[in-house]
């Protein structure tokens, strides 16, 4: 990898390839990386098939690392994969990010693999980033690939503290972005997102939307306020989603209830939908940007709009959150056709987007389900479960008792369109 290369991050299209370059990607490609092309690895599953009618096969578990040290009632927050699928980082209580790699057994043996013990953890963290304070957000950078190092980088926000770029190589922290208040002091992010080319780093804050370029950490941003005296104001911007069909279009969602969407290019307001019943903790569009899905903390409901027509709802997916504060995550699978959530009930649900209506859902642990998240490229995902516990007075020793599917997280195998040929093969 060139030396000019080594600290920035390239924007999409920014890439030129000469017969040098190219010559060198063959050689790349053709290097085995754990016995297998990269090229096998990202290119031969561009679509994965998910079977909802079959209970998924638990894989890969992780609990017991989460555990040790002086917080032994550490719990999950979230779980993402990267967006090659190679990886993926989980949020926990004790102010650390941790990221694994997926196995190549995953990727070429994906039918063949059995259910997975929970008794202890299927294998440790490759990286692990210790936050000074609570972890309020994080996301990956949206073209970051492990063919191109220099990508494989992603952010995060804590209380009190600037936004931090981290190299998920080195571990090392790559840059800050700096945002202050009319103090001068710093002022936390409560929510970070890029855009969709990944040029820019959109955070969200108390009643403001600041905008940074990636490409230059530091404290120079872009401001724009969320108060408006046609929509009143918008409070503190919790999530920031935008569209994925480069439409320039993005959702703001709140803790006072509301969800807006803006213009990218100079933050026009264009909607402000009403309708949940607490504070917006998620938003996320639909494949092709036509539908954008709302969630609320202590909301049973996940909302469905049509951006076209926002008069009302469309239709409400239910899910167990209505008396727990945690963040309770949902995702929507590749193909765009059924969206997957978690609930204080430790169920995840499934549903179909097209109708609306339920379709099938499965155990995932004892306590509660508070990320889902669909793999890129293969039939898998990945969820993450636990709360916070609290000691009762003579009753100490039984508080610190955990069973192996609470407060941990486990990636899941769907049967697809792989294990159906294989057994249709067999009857032949």
């Amino acid at each position: 990898m060139e030396e000019e290369k080594q600290h920035d991050i390239l924007e999409e299209g920014e890439i030129g390839t000469t017969v040098e370059e190219e010559e060198e990607e063959e050689q790349e490609k053709s290097n085995p990386i754990n016995g297998a092309s990269t090229e096998s690895i990202f290119d031969a599953h561009p679509w994965p098939v998910f079977r909802f009618d079959i209970p998924p096969r638990r894989t890969y578990h992780f609990a017991q690392q989460f555990r040790g040290g002086s917080n032994p009632q550490n719990f999950l927050k979230s779980v993402k994969w990267s967006p090659d699928g190679s990886a993926f980082l989980t949020s926990s209580d004790d102010q650390s990010l941790r990221l694994f790699y997926l196995p190549e057994d995953a990727y070429f043996n994906t039918g063949k693999l059995e259910e997975c013990q929970i008794s202890q953890d299927s294998y440790s963290s490759a990286l692990t980033v210790n936050e000074a304070e609570m972890v309020y957000d994080y996301c990956w950078y949206p073209y970051m690939s492990m063919l191109d190092p220099t990508t494989c980088v992603f952010v995060s926000t804590t209380r009190d503290h600037p936004i931090h770029l981290w190299d998920t190589i080195s571990g090392e922290l790559r840059g800050t972005y700096r945002a202050y208040d009319a103090m001068d002091e710093i002022t936390a992010a409560l929510s970070v997102s890029f855009n969709t080319c990944g040029a820019k780093l959109f955070a969200g804050y108390d009643k403001h939307i600041r905008v940074f370029d990636v490409h230059r950490p530091g404290r120079d941003f872009e401001q724009y306020s969320l108060a408006k005296v046609d929509a009143g104001s918008l409070g503190i911007a919790s999530s920031i989603a935008f569209s994925p069909t480069y439409s320039g279009m993005l959702a703001v969602g709140s803790y006072s209830q509301t969800t807006a969407l803006y213009a990218e290019t100079n933050m026009e307001l264009l909607y402000v939908l009403h309708g949940q019943m607490g504070g917006v903790t998620q938003v996320q569009f639909s494949k092709d940007g036509n539908y954008l899905y709302t969630g609320g903390r202590k909301d049973p409901y996940i909302l469905c709009w049509d951006i076209r027509n926002t008069v009302g709802v469309l239709y409400k997916l239910y899910r167990s959150s209505e008396s727990t504060n945690q963040r309770i995550s949902f995702d929507i699978e590749p193909s765009g056709r059924h969206l997957g959530t978690g609930g204080q009930d430790g169920i995840v649900q499934i549903y179909d987007l097209q109708s609306g209506e339920w379709v099938s859902g499965f155990q995932a642990a004892s306590d509660t389900v508070n990320c889902f998240s669909f793999h890129p490229s293969v039939p898998l995902a990945a969820t993450s479960s636990g709360n916070r516990r609290f000691i009762m007075p003579g009753n100490v020793e039984d508080s610190y008792s955990l069973s192996d599917d609470e407060n941990c997280a486990s990636i899941w195998m769907f049967s697809g369109s792989r294990e159906v040929e294989d057994e249709l093969a067999k009857r032949e």
